[in-house]
């Protein structure tokens, strides 16, 4: 799931078309994804940032994940949206910009351009994406489906897309994080990014904040481990990515992925694990590394909020909570948001 011009209106989907001075191309992609695996490999506890799982493969897997029967997380977000994507519109400003973090496919924002539609016939959408490729599908798809709708791609890390948001959408702006995207921060890591997310906004703006719920172990384990193993392929096509982009040497048979939630932290993580002894080459890096046997790689955590916790995380970073609904099972939740003045 980063930019000192004003973003250009684009009718083709061809590239990222709002440019800000630090887009980030690929050769800074692969600079910064073989930093990340050097150190992460490295590190006395090896782990690899989860940002790094959404390229094409992985962008192309994590949509199969979405319609797995155990993967209730899209669902829910969905039917919620469809039930109260006008509710929502309506407490955001007048003539507002939707401003999307980690837009991915976009499908679920579809929902809220739709009733921003019904209120004003002209709308501005910005999607900010680390994954070049699925912002250029998802442009090409809205703009199919929403001729009218002025459509901006910004590729980017959450950070350098929060930081250019004056600029990329300085009049009036509903931001949305969906997804619960929030709980891959760390709750201490999220406090933060919200807090600086907060300092771009103006008093009348609002951001949506799509939060995934606890719940029963069982329920949580089988949505990150699905028994046709399509999140298994995700999580070790971080280790496919190596291979084709740096060289690296990856048996993939040699590796097994694992999800596993702990409860008192509220976190579900995900890991590759070694199933044997064994030295990996990566080429590009010049360096090789060492697993043992049964010696896991961290891949990702994913929080859980109950409804508590989310006020918290809000109030710390300067929200209030304007407005929550939530998904008939009660599994997901989406929070309006306001600045504290």
């Amino acid at each position: 799931m980063n930019r000192t011009a004003p973003a250009r209106t684009a009718t083709t989907a061809s590239a990222v078309d709002l440019d800000l001075g630090h887009d980030l191309g690929p050769q800074a992609a692969l600079a910064a994804f073989a930093r990340d695996v050097a150190a992460g490999l490295a590190a006395p506890a090896k782990r690899l940032p989860c940002r790094w799982f959404y390229d094409a493969e992985g962008s192309r897997l994590f949509e199969a994940i979405c319609a797995t029967p155990e993967y209730y997380v899209t669902r829910a977000e969905d039917e919620l949206l469809a039930e109260h994507a006008d509710a929502i519109v309506a407490q955001a400003p007048a003539d507002a910009t939707l401003v999307e973090l980690g837009s991915g496919s976009a499908q679920k924002s579809c929902r809220l351009i739709e009733a921003l539609h019904r209120r004003q016939p002209r709308a501005r959408f910005v999607m900010i994406d680390v994954s070049r490729s699925a912002l250029e599908t998802s442009s090409a798809m809205l703009r199919s489906r929403f001729p009218s709708l002025e459509v901006a791609a910004l590729a980017a890390e959450y950070e350098t897309g929060v930081a250019s948001l004056p600029v990329a959408a300085p009049g009036r702006k509903l931001v949305l994080w969906l997804g619960s995207n929030v709980g891959n921060f760390a709750r201490d890591e999220a406090a933060r990014f919200l807090a600086n997310l907060r300092a771009t906004l103006r008093p009348d703006d609002r951001f949506l904040l799509g939060v995934d719920l606890r719940k029963e172990r069982r329920v949580l384990e089988a949505a990150y481990d699905d028994a046709a193993g399509i999140t298994a392929q995700f999580n070790l096509n971080l280790l496919a990515r190596i291979n084709r982009e740096l060289g690296g040497t990856f048996d993939l048979a040699a590796f097994r992925h694992r999800a596993s939630f702990d409860e008192a932290a509220g976190k579900v993580t995900m890991e590759l694990v070694s199933t044997r002894s064994q030295s990996v080459a990566i080429r590009t890096l010049g360096q090789s590394f060492a697993f043992a046997a049964d010696e896991a790689i961290h891949t990702e955590d994913s929080f859980k909020y109950s409804p508590a916790e989310i006020d918290a995380l809000a109030a710390t970073a300067g929200f209030a909570v304007a407005a929550r609904w939530s998904d008939r099972a009660g599994r997901f939740s989406e929070s309006l948001l306001a600045p504290i003045r």
